[in-house]
């Protein structure tokens, strides 16, 4: 497989000899596997030729580190816009459509010369969004999205512990871990859990599935989640 060109990528998809005169949005959500809490995204336009040394994909950053990366690129971004989808919004709408509505608001919300998200989905609305499947790891505006999105998301879920803490939100934040599991079997669940997934796993007999555990649904059940 020949190796990923940004520079390539952009000329490519966007039509730019010269992207440094071109104003890219990347976007990426944190939440789609999870049991409990909103889905949420982020879009970043960068300024040109910048670099961090943890502009990553979030997952593979410490929660420490996410936070010096986040604060960096408020510091030096062109533009940011978060998102946030409820679990109740959720429930009674599908993940499928918040998954690409909370796209199509970000790209709406934020002027720029290009959109790029990670993934696959295919997002209508009034601007074009190009989704590239491991965006976070190849494009930087998209990795610096991730990172937005995640400490955001990740400051929400810890808020919603202090109203419940049986769920220990303050670590799995909200998605599948044992204890989480554990939780919801020895309580029932919260007005913040997304009811509609975890009663489709209970009659699956998925609810106890290992992969539950992974971020995102990046297990065996991860179609479930939308």
């Amino acid at each position: 497989m020949p190796r990923f060109s940004l520079r390539g990528y952009l000329r490519t998809t966007f039509g730019w000899d010269d992207p440094t005169h071109h104003r890219l949005c990347g976007m990426d959500e944190v939440g789609r596997g999870s049991f409990a809490g909103p889905l949420v995204a982020a879009a970043v336009v960068l300024p040109p030729r910048f670099r961090h040394p943890l502009l990553r994909d979030s997952k593979l950053l410490s929660a420490r580190q996410r936070e010096t990366a986040e604060a960096a690129i408020r510091r030096s971004a062109v533009s940011i816009a978060v998102e946030e989808i409820s679990a109740d919004d959720i429930n009674g709408r599908g993940l499928g459509w918040a998954n690409t509505e909370i796209f199509r608001r970000l790209a709406s919300a934020v002027d720029a010369d290009g959109y790029c998200c990670d993934g696959r989905l295919r997002i209508g609305g009034e601007r074009t969004v190009h989704c590239l499947v491991d965006g976070d790891a190849l494009v930087p505006a998209v990795a610096a999205a991730s990172i937005v999105a995640k400490v955001h998301r990740d400051a929400i879920m810890t808020a919603f512990h202090r109203d419940a803490p049986v769920y220990c939100w303050d670590r799995n934040k909200g998605y599948g871990a044992p204890e989480h599991r554990a939780a919801i079997r020895a309580h029932g669940t919260h007005r913040q859990h997304r009811h509609v997934f975890i009663r489709n796993l209970l009659q699956l007999g998925l609810f106890d599935d290992e992969g539950l555990d992974f971020e995102d649904g990046a297990g065996p059940v991860a179609a479930l989640a939308g």
